[in-house]
């Protein structure tokens, strides 16, 4: 039996239906619109892998990099990568402000899995997740992730065909993630975080990165009672006091609690909220910066909704205000726009701390104390880092590809090795030169007698490979 939390309507762990779904059915239509065949083929496919729904790219919604832009960033996150320590030791505000320009798109996985410290927990727990995949998992939670996969962006043509590989994927990480964590199992909201993830990276890296948001940025949001989040909804009421007192005037009239608008905004990171153009630049500023990310998000808007007066002639009920905040206006989720504002708004992480003690001593005089106990939040890579310090082994780039570069200069060691097997290539030649005219070489050797030039050819390129100073590395 799923855990459900009990008193404000929501089920969030285990449902089968849409987050916050009130009944009117999936966001994509039926399971036959949207998965095996059903999406034709010759549907065009934007930039970001979508064939249609609310995500699917549009002029507007996106901001285009000049192509000399983006290679340059692209040079100076590498280098960043490849001393990753250093910068976010010395350099931690660059790696910030390069963060709020916005990730490379074809660097952008392994960013996230440096940002979130998921490459020092996989290099540190070498082999758990094959472990954990091998196992047949908890059949009441395999039960559900298998009924709720297709709903994780059925529009997306990693998605879209039952039983396809990112089906596969998905359920590989969720349900390694039910036995990481037996005590907290599956909550439906951690499958679009997942499959947002395996967009990006491989399976492994994406179930330790999904491991460091549930554990790290977003404690206690997945367990039993959902009270983090149903706190963290207070919170962001408080702050709104000071952001945009007429939104929180109108929202206390109609007694309209965080958690009915803001559960499935924080829950899924604003994946199934925002244009994907935007999503990913939150995402990339969440994983720096930590949920006072997802507070500023939230905070603006609703204070785009409902911060003036001539704004709330058009929701003058608590059903109007609920209508108007599921259909949040095109203009104010537009990238370009969103990220600025996002930027421009000044809520700390010791706004967030000190509305954080205010909401739970208020808490625990009307509830009384919290029944899950979480770990304390980490506000952001800063933080990750510096309470759980990595080693260089740890950050050393391990690339499952490595293709010789023809340009690299060899090393001595390459260089003898090439004078060598010259003199022994110019030996061999003389040799067939001089043979007897009566004698004739079988041009085919026995299939147990390795060709000559084939050992040379294998032996070459394999010290080669070993030898190599500078490989070029494709990910």
């Amino acid at each position: 039996m799923a855990k459900t939390e009990q008193g404000n309507g929501l089920d969030m762990r285990g449902s089968t239906e849409k987050l916050t779904d009130n009944g009117k059915g999936s966001l994509y239509g039926s399971d036959t619109e949207v998965n095996g065949n059903a999406i034709p083929r010759e549907e065009p496919v934007d930039k970001y892998g979508f064939t249609g729904g609310a995500q699917q790219n549009s002029r507007d919604s996106a901001e285009e990099i000049p192509i000399e832009v983006l290679r340059q960033r692209e040079a100076k996150w590498l280098d960043m990568l490849n001393n990753w320590d250093k910068w976010m030791a010395k350099k931690h505000k660059k790696v910030k402000d390069r963060c709020q320009k916005g990730i490379p798109p074809s660097l952008r996985g392994r960013a996230w899995l440096y940002l979130t410290g998921g490459k020092v927990k996989r290099e540190q727990n070498q082999g758990k997740f094959q472990e954990l995949d091998n196992q047949p998992g908890d059949p009441k939670w395999v039960d559900i992730i298998e009924r709720d996969l297709h709903r994780q962006f059925p529009f997306h043509e990693m998605f879209a065909a039952r039983g396809g590989h990112g089906q596969q994927d998905l359920f590989r990480v969720l349900k390694a993630y039910t036995l990481h964590r037996p005590e907290e199992g599956y909550c439906q909201a951690q499958a679009p975080i997942a499959a947002v993830l395996l967009m990006h990276m491989p399976a492994e890296d994406a179930f330790w990165v999904l491991v460091q948001i549930c554990e790290k940025y977003l404690p206690g949001y997945y367990s039993t009672g959902l009270e983090a989040i149903q706190l963290d909804g207070e919170i962001l009421y408080g702050l709104l006091r000071r952001v945009s007192p007429v939104a929180h005037r109108h929202l206390k009239r109609h007694k309209l609690e965080p958690i009915l608008y803001m559960t499935e905004w924080f829950m899924c990171a604003f994946s199934r909220t925002l244009p994907w153009a935007s999503v990913l630049r939150v995402w990339d500023m969440f994983l720096c910066d930590g949920v006072k990310i997802l507070f500023r998000v939230g905070l603006v808007l609703l204070k785009c909704m409902l911060g003036s007066q001539e704004k709330l002639k058009a929701c003058q009920g608590l059903y109007e205000t609920m209508e108007l905040l599921r259909a949040i206006q095109p203009q104010y989720m537009q990238e370009r726009f969103l990220v600025h504002e996002i930027i421009e708004l000044s809520v700390s992480e010791r706004d967030i701390e000190k509305e954080h003690h205010t909401q739970l001593r208020s808490w625990k005089e009307t509830r009384g104390d919290l029944h899950c106990k979480s770990p304390p939040r980490m506000h952001g890579a800063k933080a990750i880092m510096a309470a759980e310090p990595p080693s260089r082994q740890d950050l050393k780039q391990r690339p499952t590809i490595i293709v010789e570069s023809p340009l690299a200069p060899k090393t001595d060691g390459v260089q003898a090795e090439d004078a060598k097997e010259s003199r022994n290539a110019n030996m061999e030649k003389q040799k067939k030169t001089n043979l007897p005219p009566q004698e004739k070489v079988n041009p085919y050797p026995p299939p147990t007698d390795p060709s000559p030039l084939l050992q040379h050819m294998t032996l070459q390129k394999s010290k080669e490979s070993l030898s190599s100073a500078e490989h070029d590395t494709y990910l």
